[in-house]
């Protein structure tokens, strides 16, 4: 009889698993792990850390994650040879091609050190008053646009035979405020939301959505997003028609209010499938694991779609020549330079706390 799987994604605090890592992911069976910077020191280490958590969760569907957007949101950078463009930069070139390159030197890293799903891409619209968090990681203001490119960067990475997970469900774009810091609010009425549903709905057949850690209060003026049984039933799985696996963004935001288990509680039972945990404290972890919830029947369902995708053997070729096209086009564009790391910004916050 297989083990049941919890119903999250959790992390890890350093380069290698720790004794309790191991532990823990043996005995609570997760979905799969998401990776970031302080996991990362090389391509051998992270392909190695990689194996140990297939290893030791023994599974072949185990997720490996990774933000891997280009531009600021990277994880898989080892050293300054290859500046991918943000998506920002894709939308001013506004070519398909660079788009799907973009795709395929992305699944190529990821294919090297194992991982299989991509937090990506980001499918919000870029307004004025945009949160600096997302600046930059849009492809831009137009929502057809959105559409096409967001469409394309699916399709490759599903191609080669990694998961493409939408964000932020159901639009972020009007947050003026960072979730890691603070829950955003917005206040527009159903028919502005429109336009921020509209690039979700086209894209809806999708495998994997992230909830958006956001307070729409024209739809429920009490609960986040992604802890809104209101917002996720009749928004995200009804008017938007999105059936795939529905991902929370990281619960140990601030945008969220209690305690880890609160949290991760109150998205399981607003209708997330997945809980994402991204701290890697031990205690927490614990904590989450012995009062989490396992994947049931319709989460199992949506999951099959992904594994159909991840369990394809199929070798990423990025042309030599492709690859130098890229990178001489996207260099003629520019962006306003950015220096925010959203995820170092919690860590301050956390450590602040302790």
């Amino acid at each position: 009889m297989e083990k049941p799987v919890l119903a999250a994604l959790l992390s890890i605090n350093s380069y290698k698993l720790s004794d309790v890592e191991k532990y823990l992911f043996e005995k609570y069976n997760p979905l799969g792990v998401i990776l970031f910077n302080r996991n990362i020191q090389s391509e051998k280490q992270t392909a190695q850390l990689v194996n140990s958590v297939k290893e030791v969760i023994c599974r072949d569907d185990v997720l490996i994650a990774v933000d891997e957007e280009g531009g600021r949101v990277r994880r898989l950078k080892y050293d300054n040879s290859d500046e991918l463009a943000s998506q920002n930069i894709l939308g001013q070139a506004d070519n398909l091609q660079l788009t799907e390159i973009h795709s395929k030197i992305i699944s190529e890293k990821m294919k090297n050190i194992g991982a299989n799903m991509v937090f990506a891409p980001v499918l919000d619209i870029d307004y004025s008053n945009t949160t600096i968090a997302l600046k930059n990681r849009c492809f831009g203001s137009n929502k057809e646009k959105i559409v096409t490119h967001g469409k394309i960067m699916c399709e490759t990475y599903i191609h080669q035979g990694i998961c493409p997970c939408i964000k932020h469900i159901p639009g972020h774009g009007r947050a003026f405020d960072d979730p890691h810091a603070k829950l955003p609010m917005i206040n527009n009425p159903i028919k502005d939301l429109q336009a921020d549903f509209y690039p979700f709905k086209q894209l809806k057949n999708m495998p994997a959505a992230m909830s958006a850690h956001i307070l729409l209060k024209q739809i429920d003026d009490k609960n986040p997003v992604s802890v809104s049984k209101k917002i996720i039933s009749e928004i995200i799985r009804n008017e938007i028609g999105f059936n795939g696996l529905l991902i929370s963004d990281s619960i140990d935001m601030h945008a969220l209010k209690g305690n880890i288990v609160q949290k991760a509680l109150s998205v399981w039972n607003a209708g997330c499938d997945i809980v994402s945990y991204c701290r890697a404290a031990e205690n927490e972890m614990i904590e989450l694991c012995k009062s989490g919830k396992y994947m049931q029947d319709e989460s199992l369902k949506r999951f099959e779609k992904i594994k159909s995708i991840i369990c394809r053997k199929k070798e990423t070729i990025v042309l030599d020549n492709q690859k130098k096209h890229y990178y001489s086009a996207i260099s003629s564009f520019t962006e306003k330079t950015i220096i925010y790391d959203a995820t170092e910004i919690l860590h301050q916050l956390k450590k602040g706390e302790n």
